[in-house]
């Protein structure tokens, strides 16, 4: 087994990450992503990006070896959705104080939680992640979980990824490395058939792979593993008898897929579900994969015409909007695979990127961009809150989408916003999400509370017989369309 520092190198010399081969051998060796600061404790480590891979696979009990703090700080930090097992929405943790720690019983106590969650909830596995403090004190995890799986006669999964060893993109490929070594492959399906594919790094945000899975399923295309969203455990350990993957976030399990193709020849391509023709295009390249393995030929025409029907069907939908929306000006604030999906999408729909942020996405995401947008102008490391704050206006944005961090900025702009991260409460995949990516934006930019908050308050208003501005005497609008009173009037 290898060392935790080896792990991290393995990681850091990623084959398959185009960003990795383009270095010399010297910056290959300092990794790829800048370290958390010291004493930084709200998320971004390691130890919540194994979290954030791992949690949502629902039948599992994920306890966390550490104390209180770190399992409430990486506890529902994603808007995934399950289908049926909730155990995953249970908070496990050993709960160390300072007199284990001082005392030596954190191996102990581990060992008590894991017989304790076997005997109350009697789950196919359990999974225990390392942190921080009980990687400096010594505790030796994989001896506890591999003693604790003997005597209960269950897996019990070692996930090395103590927060300070790197930043949540290295543990989130920590957590992949831990599924190849302790589950993938543990268990031999009796169902295996020529149709079966893996679906990776697809987090099933607010239940967006369910609007997915139906359209495979009129292909007879199984999904044997789709990892992490909505997962089973038995799913993932068969997951090595698929035929074909598609990679959905390459920066999170990029090893996952490649290492998988090495060991039981699953070829893997990335793709997106967002966006009406890169929709279209995931389906087409994963029916093709799947032919390449041996599925029948006749696959390739039943998708076409699946895809016919379908983008018909989405478009006579989408014409409701595109009046509305079009020549539109967005703000895209977000990263990874989104950069680039949710730009082809929003162009789909004839609005027009001011600006989207890379941070996050790999080269071959930035390619995608250059080639979407044709102006590199438009794209963006980071930006810091008062530099959002005005591109909003210089770009006349009519709309920002990002994560629920930057919210305030364009609330704090009188500019309308909306929730494309991982907290959002709408499912945006597939032909049907599209639709409603399409009908939020509409309902967030026509919104008539902007013309509301845009008017002057009643203390900016000048005083009596005092001349205004046509701007300023400006009436508000009900939803109705009739003159409303205005806001300070009894």
């Amino acid at each position: 087994m290898l060392s935790l520092s080896a792990k991290i190198q393995d990681a850091f010399n990623e084959p398959a990450c185009e960003n990795n081969r383009n270095k010399d051998a010297e910056a290959r060796k300092k990794g790829c992503s800048k370290p958390p600061t010291p004493g930084a404790a709200a998320g971004g480590c390691a130890f919540d990006g194994a979290k954030v891979v791992l949690q949502p696979i629902t039948d599992v009990a994920h306890l966390v070896h550490a104390p209180l703090a770190c399992e409430g700080n990486s506890w529902d930090n994603r808007g995934t959705a399950s289908s049926g097992p909730m155990l995953w929405r249970t908070s496990f943790t050993t709960d160390l104080t300072e007199l284990d720690v001082v005392m030596g019983h954190s191996e102990r106590k581990l060992f008590k939680a894991i017989r304790e969650i076997n005997e109350a909830y009697a789950p196919p596995a359990i999974f225990v992640y390392a942190t921080c403090v009980t990687a400096l004190i010594g505790d030796d995890i994989e001896a506890v979980c591999k003693r604790a799986a003997e005597k209960f006669g269950l897996p019990v999964v070692p996930i090395d990824a103590p927060g300070f060893v790197g930043s949540k993109n290295l543990g989130n490929k920590l957590a992949g490395e831990a599924l190849l070594n302790h589950v993938i492959g543990t268990v031999e399906p009796d169902d295996a058939g020529p149709r079966d594919i893996n679906i990776l790094g697809e987090f099933n945000l607010s239940g967006e792979f369910w609007l997915v899975r139906p359209l495979l399923d009129k292909l007879g295309i199984r999904v044997r593993a789709c990892i992490p969203g909505d997962a089973r455990y038995l799913d993932i350990a068969t997951a090595h008898r698929a035929r074909a993957a598609m990679m959905v976030c390459s920066t999170a399990l990029i090893n996952l897929a490649r290492k998988m193709e090495e060991r039981w020849d699953i070829p893997f391509f990335e793709g997106s579900f967002y966006g009406v023709t890169d929709t279209s295009e995931a389906l087409r390249q994963i029916a093709e994969l799947v032919v390449k393995k041996g599925a029948e030929p006749e696959l390739i025409s039943r998708t076409e015409a699946l895809i016919a029907a379908e983008e018909a069907k989405a478009w006579r939908r989408l014409e409701a909007y595109r009046p509305r929306l079009q020549g539109k000006r967005v703000l895209l604030n977000t990263g990874g695979v989104k950069s680039w999906s949710i730009v082809h999408a929003l162009t789909e729909l004839g609005m027009e990127i001011v600006g989207t942020s890379i941070k996050k996405s790999t080269v071959d995401d930035r390619e995608r961009i250059k080639q979407i947008l044709k102006n590199e102008n438009h794209m963006y490391e980071t930006m810091t809150p008062r530099e959002l704050y005005s591109s909003l206006a210089e770009q006349n944005a009519d709309i920002m989408l990002s994560g629920g961090r930057t919210q305030f900025i364009a609330l704090k702009a009188k500019m309308p916003w909306l929730d494309i991260n991982q907290e959002r409460h709408h499912a945006y995949a597939g032909y049907e999400g599209m639709v409603e990516l399409a009908r939020q934006i509409d309902l967030a930019i026509h919104n008539p509370i902007w013309e509301q908050v845009r008017e002057p308050a009643p203390w900016e208003e000048p005083l009596a017989g005092q001349e205004r501005s046509g701007e300023e005497s400006a009436s508000i609008l009900d939803l109705s369309g009739k003159t409303a009173r205005h806001v300070g009037e009894c």
